[in-house]
């Protein structure tokens, strides 16, 4: 495929995120990718998870009736009404993909998620901190959402981002179809890859797919590419993977993986990702649990310790 075919080829992009340095070597620009397979409850970019572009209102933005009355101007058929504390609600089911709303919002706090981007636009993005990663080792991070939902795109960026000497990593829930991951293979210089659990019914309730391709796919990549740097992560959530078998389970996995070895990083339960649920008139289902058990994030860093020692 030619570079001018890769720079016009298109995906939707809902985020470019800059100086990141917890998603591959070094400094690195995020590109956040629309759609993924799995539909984990847990999820910290829930705007990642549908392929389209969405509304998302965010209330805290919005500088209240009294003063603004355009988006209720454009929708005069009840999806937007205003609330006791004179800002709006919007009723995402009425309103639906009506993107011209975010145009109208002085305020910004109605917004789309999701951007028809080409190649070259993503990667003009990304140039802009060329020196940052010549210094630091860093590059781009194709991230999501599920990088391998979009293949032709991933495939472009990846393949543009490899001629422009832009090192390139992959953050990916690995629920693709090997030939996607084994097309994209050779223009992946870093893998972050994310385990969840070794019990495929629990990964099947909890995700909407077991985890046996995620893992089939992690050892076909080890042994095509015994030596690209992998770091599996595992997100450890309340009542789904919290104990320490389960983590052990994992590790025990990781191990008798071909090739290099692994780097493996447990990722502890948070609620940053709360908010954005509300602005997608979505019901966030870990509201009411604030963090693991200390002790729990204890034994679990002894594992870590143990595994990265060789024990």
């Amino acid at each position: 495929m030619s570079s001018i075919s890769d720079k016009k080829t298109t995906g939707t992009v809902f985020s470019v995120q800059k100086y990141s340095v917890h998603d591959g070597p070094g400094i690195r620009t995020i590109v956040f990718m629309k759609g993924c397979p799995l539909h984990c409850a847990w999820c910290s970019n829930p705007e990642s998870q549908a392929f389209a572009p969405q509304i998302a209102y965010n209330s805290n933005n919005c500088i209240g009736a009294d003063k603004c009355t355009h988006c209720l101007n454009h929708r005069a058929d009840g999806s937007i009404t205003v609330g006791d504390d004179g800002k709006i609600r919007m009723d995402h089911d009425m309103v639906g993909d009506d993107f011209a709303l975010a145009c109208v919002c002085p305020g910004n706090a109605i917004i789309v998620y999701g951007e028809e981007q080409s190649v070259d636009k993503v990667l003009r993005r990304v140039e802009e901190d060329e020196r940052f990663y010549a210094r630091s080792g860093g590059g781009v991070t194709l991230s999501g959402g599920e990088p391998f939902a979009q293949p032709d795109f991933a495939l472009a960026l990846l393949r543009e981002a490899r001629r422009r000497h832009i090192n390139t990593a992959v953050e990916t829930c690995g629920q693709a179809p090997w030939a996607v991951v084994e097309s994209c293979l050779p223009f992946v210089d870093n893998f972050l890859y994310d385990i969840k659990s070794m019990d495929d019914e629990k990964h099947r309730e909890k995700t909407g797919h077991t985890g046996r391709s995620i893992r089939e796919n992690l050892v076909k990549i080890k042994e095509a590419r015994p030596g690209v740097p992998i770091r599996v992560r595992t997100p450890v959530i309340p009542g789904f993977n919290d104990t320490v078998g389960d983590i052990e389970a994992i590790i025990e996995f990781v191990k008798s993986l071909p090739g290099e070895k692994c780097e493996y990083e447990a990722l502890p339960f948070h609620r940053m990702g709360q908010p954005k649920y509300a602005n997608l008139g979505r019901t966030y289902d870990y509201a009411d649990i604030v963090k693991l058990d200390d002790e729990l994030v204890i034994e679990i860093k002894k594992l870590e310790e143990q595994y990265k020692n060789g024990q």
